[in-house]
């Protein structure tokens, strides 16, 4: 097993294993990986859907979408994302969260990690674009650090840059049903790591719609003050996705942004989401 640095922002490549094999030592190397790099990649993966829950399940408990319109009939731990159309049915969710965002933080319990694993690949834009909210937190100055230290925010499913459920850049739209099975929830402005104890900006961007004891427009404007800062060039890195590549990200330390997939060449994704243990 190797870990080979992506970029100086971000992300590693694992070489030399096969997930559905990886042993305790080298799963416990995968685990330090992440947690350095942000996101690891395993690339020249195949997978059944039950082989890929099983190694999400490594990771921690796993939770079905919301969506449940587009859960893959073997599995419904593995949302499926794609924009093939099949007998004039979409067979998965085309546009999802092409804004930068945080997953589960609309949950009480939010996410772990996330698992991609890429099936169909198009030719253009086809990678996720990952922004660092540990360094972002660590090069606030001192001052807005000791602002923003002991503040929370206000967390409900969508993206607060878009509400427009017609928009490709909205969150994706819920039924009524879907809608009754999420609420409001608390979340810290500044995270913790629940396993390395290191401080990240988190979900400044997407699901944070306020902030609690400040006024709707100024705990807003902070908000907005901090994605701005959060998701600059210098925190960012976009990693381009191969058919096989099975990818993993920290949602404590990152923020990302899915493209907005062209319609003629067809992508197509299984995800399944981690929480963090309750």
């Amino acid at each position: 097993m190797r870990v080979a640095r992506l970029s100086e922002i971000l992300g590693a490549r694992i070489e030399g294993v096969d997930v559905k094999r990886l042993d305790a030592a080298d799963f416990a190397a995968a685990e330090e990986a992440l947690h350095t790099h942000g996101f690891i990649v395993f690339a020249g993966q195949a997978l059944e859907p039950a082989e890929l829950v099983a190694f999400a399940r490594r990771w921690g408990p796993t939770e079905p979408h919301v969506i449940d319109t587009f859960h893959h009939p073997a599995d419904p731990n593995i949302l499926v994302l794609s924009n093939v159309v099949r007998d004039g049915r979409p067979t998965g969710l085309a546009d999802a969260g092409t804004y930068f965002h945080t997953d589960y933080s609309y949950l009480e319990v939010p996410a772990r990690c996330t698992i991609l694993y890429a099936l169909q690949m198009p030719r253009g834009r086809r990678g996720t674009t990952f922004a660092n909210q540990r360094r972002a937190y660590e090069e606030l100055p001192e001052q807005a650090r000791r602002r923003i230290e002991c503040l929370v925010a206000r967390h409900h499913y969508g993206n607060r840059d878009d509400l427009d459920e017609r928009s490709r850049t909205a969150a994706s739209y819920l039924n009524d049903e879907q809608r009754k099975r999420v609420t409001w929830v608390r979340h810290p402005v500044v995270r913790s790591h629940p396993r390395t104890g290191a401080k990240a900006l988190y979900a400044v961007s997407g699901s944070s719609f306020g902030i609690e004891g400040m006024e709707e427009e100024a705990g807003r404007a902070l908000l907005d003050e901090l994605k701005e800062h959060a998701t600059a060039d210098r925190y960012r890195f976009t990693y381009e996705y191969a058919v096989g590549d099975v990818i993993v990200w920290d949602n404590v330390q990152l923020l990302h942004a899915a493209p907005l997939p062209e319609c003629d060449e067809a992508r197509t994704l299984w995800r399944v989401t981690v929480k963090e243990s309750a």
